[in-house]
């Protein structure tokens, strides 16, 4: 588990912004906490494989997909702000996320 710090939340907004900013093509202006993923950004689930990613390789996370997709099931992300809470609680947690409810 990755030691979470007053700046975490801020580094992983940063670079959920700066992902969707690029891949996306859209103005991080125009992005914020209420940003639907699917329905405003056009995301896919592809995406959000790739932001793991670059998160288990930024905080050394140990950590299965198929855990988080577990979670997932129970706990949808459909916002910029959704998606950035899951991830403090991966970082957190790691694979003991199953067992939060």
């Amino acid at each position: 588990m990755a030691k979470i710090s007053k700046n975490t939340r801020n580094e992983i907004q940063e670079t959920v912004y700066s992902f969707f900013t690029e891949e996306c093509e859209v103005d991080a202006a125009s992005l914020n906490e209420k940003t639907n993923i699917l329905r405003d950004l056009g995301g896919d689930s592809l995406m959000f494989l790739e932001l793991i990613e670059i998160f288990k390789k930024k905080y050394s996370l140990n950590i299965e997909l198929k855990t988080i997709g577990k979670y997932v099931v129970k706990h949808p992300v459909e916002t910029i702000g959704q998606l950035v809470d899951m991830t403090m609680l991966i970082i957190e947690h790691e694979n003991n996320i199953v067992n939060l409810d």
